[in-house]
């Protein structure tokens, strides 16, 4: 089982089945989420972490603490990489499988107000992201903004031709009203 020789390797003794079945745990998530995204987490509390967790949950993304031992062997295992390079240190991963935009200006609003949270970068598909990639997808509209301003540029046209078929009867109507006021006097 390739799952175990992995687990066995790094700890030099066989694999604990809670750990093989964490390792199985973040490769699904790894594999499942369309961004992942790795935050450093030193000094917050567990109600600050919470907070973070309850922000995120609206934009479908999923704020976990795994070992970085075991989570690093995941990130080899499922051919993640570039995430390799920011699990040093108490780290949180993001697994983000609805809006990408808004779960990255959660964390750097969070990141804003709470110091201690350092953005340290992320993927993006199969691409890697650097913490100023993160901020430049948190300054992008949210999924919800641009459905909305797509509605909105369908509607305008629609809106001013609307606005321009009532335009003739009501002028049609005032000048009539017009006539027959001149023709009364």
């Amino acid at each position: 089982m390739s799952d175990s020789t992995t687990v066995e390797s790094a700890t030099g003794r066989p694999p604990r089945a809670d750990k093989v079945a964490t390792v199985q745990q973040i490769i699904a998530k790894l594999n499942d989420a369309e961004a992942v995204f790795v935050t450093e987490y030193r000094g917050l509390t567990v109600a600050q972490l919470a907070g973070i967790r309850l922000a995120l949950r609206p934009n479908d993304a999923e704020y976990v603490v795994y070992k970085n031992t075991l989570a690093k062997l995941a990130i080899r295992e499922a051919g993640f990489d570039s995430l390799d390079e920011f699990m040093v240190g108490p780290t949180a991963l993001t697994f983000v499988k609805g809006d990408i935009a808004g779960a990255a200006k959660v964390l750097r609003d969070s990141a804003k107000a709470l110091p201690a949270l350092v953005v340290k970068g992320g993927v993006l598909g199969q691409t890697a992201l650097s913490a100023a990639d993160v901020a430049a997808l948190a300054d992008l509209p949210s999924r919800n903004e641009l459905l909305a301003m797509f509605a909105g540029a369908l509607q305008a046209p629609l809106v001013k031709t609307a606005g321009l078929l009532q335009a003739l009867p009501r002028n049609f109507a005032y000048g009539l009203s017009a006539l027959i006021e001149k023709q009364a006097a």
